[in-house]
């Protein structure tokens, strides 16, 4: 039996609602199923504002341009994270300053922000690693001392919480993904952008039109629309919703059913890591889990290839993750002189490795999987 480490789970209504979508003869997005999905959103998580996009990507692009990034302003995220929450901002002009991560979890170490601020600081880019929280007081309290923009990278942190509140809506701007890999899916991508200050909800709307007010115009709120302003086609089109609308249906079954599996991978591995085998995760006591992914963190590098291996030649299918993004090619060749030093970030490119984790997984296939880990680890 091959175990994959991902397999997109479907409803059973998916299709149906995209058949009411092709036949409602609103085919571009911003139909019925856009709207009952941004509602959801809205009144389940209480976001300001609940604004689809076309994928998680676009999602913190459209935040960039919300938040006015100019060439030559400085934006700090964090090395070890996904490309798309660093270019983003590069693409509006700005130099991005990468700091380190946790020393017990790989979310950006907020106590190592300050010291990276400068005049030319325009906004902090917290990304929820697995969906687990980062410190969010910490950095809303450097942003407000130093006027700086907060854009959540929540794309991993569906249905996830800090100190109660649900992550994407703390700061200025949340962005989710709905990619194929994530606890729920629009068709294999799509995002979500969440606008939680009232200042930016209007132009939102118009970035996310393409530059025009035509939101407005639906709404019967002017006569005509036009174009007011920079955009892009950020809107997913209206079968995507409706594949969403039917994962969101779900939201609560599916998230159960993934919580039991994270819960058995931990308690199966707990004894391993006791002997200093490997790290489990660490959830904050200020954080919620949302079971979007179980992981490992090696000793080394050499050790989680082997483990690897091990599970691939047993049909397992594990994976590691991001690169540090600070030792890309793309940021090495345009910064000769100033790659920073970023321990962790590098701890966790070389060590971390993710396992399977699906809805469709069983709890026997589970258990299965932290038998053959004990294997590898008893025979080193």
């Amino acid at each position: 039996m091959n175990i994959p480490f991902n397999k997109p789970y479907l409803t059973g209504k998916e299709a149906h609602y995209m058949y009411q979508a092709v036949y409602t003869g609103k085919l571009s997005g911003n139909g019925v199923f856009t709207k009952k999905c941004q509602q959801f959103f809205e009144e389940k998580y209480g976001f300001k504002k609940a604004i689809l996009t076309t994928s998680g990507t676009d999602a913190l692009e459209m935040a960039a341009i919300l938040c006015d990034v100019q060439p030559g302003d400085e934006v700090i995220v964090p090395s070890y994270t996904f490309v798309s929450t660093a270019l983003a901002f590069i693409r509006q002009g700005a130099k991005i300053v990468f700091a380190d991560s946790c020393e017990n979890n790989p979310n950006i170490d907020a106590d190592k922000i300050e010291a990276l601020i400068t005049p030319k600081t325009k906004v902090i880019v917290p990304v929820h690693y697995a969906g687990v929280a980062c410190d969010m007081d910490k950095i809303m309290d450097i942003a407000n001392r130093h006027n700086l923009f907060v854009v959540e990278d929540a794309a991993q942190a569906i249905d996830s919480y800090y100190k109660g509140k649900p992550l994407g809506g703390i700061g200025h701007f949340g962005c989710f993904s709905f990619h194929e890999t994530k606890n729920i899916t629009a068709g294999g991508e799509g995002g979500l952008l969440t606008v939680n200050d009232d200042r930016f909800i209007r132009r939102a709307e118009i970035i996310w039109e393409k530059g025009t007010n035509r939101a407005e115009f639906f709404r019967g709120m002017v006569n005509k629309y036009g174009w007011v302003d920079t955009g892009s086609s950020f809107l997913p089109a209206e079968i995507n919703s409706a594949f969403l609308w039917a994962q969101l249906e779900s939201l609560d079954e599916i998230q159960t059913k993934r919580k039991k599996l994270w819960d058995q991978y931990f308690v199966g591995l707990q004894g391993l890591a006791g002997e200093g085998r490997f790290r489990l995760p660490q959830i904050p006591g200020y954080a919620t889990n949302n079971a979007h992914m179980f992981y490992l963190v090696c000793r080394n590098l050499e050790e989680r290839t082997g483990l690897i291996q091990y599970l691939k030649g047993q049909h397992i299918s594990a994976v590691f993750h991001y690169l540090s993004l600070h030792l890309s090619d793309y940021y090495t060749a345009h910064h000769k002189e100033a790659i920073p030093s970023l321990p962790l970030c590098d701890k966790y490119a070389d060590s971390l490795v993710r396992l399977p984790m699906y809805y469709e997984l069983t709890l026997e296939q589970v258990d299965m999987i932290v038998e053959y880990i004990k294997d590898y680890y008893n025979s080193l």
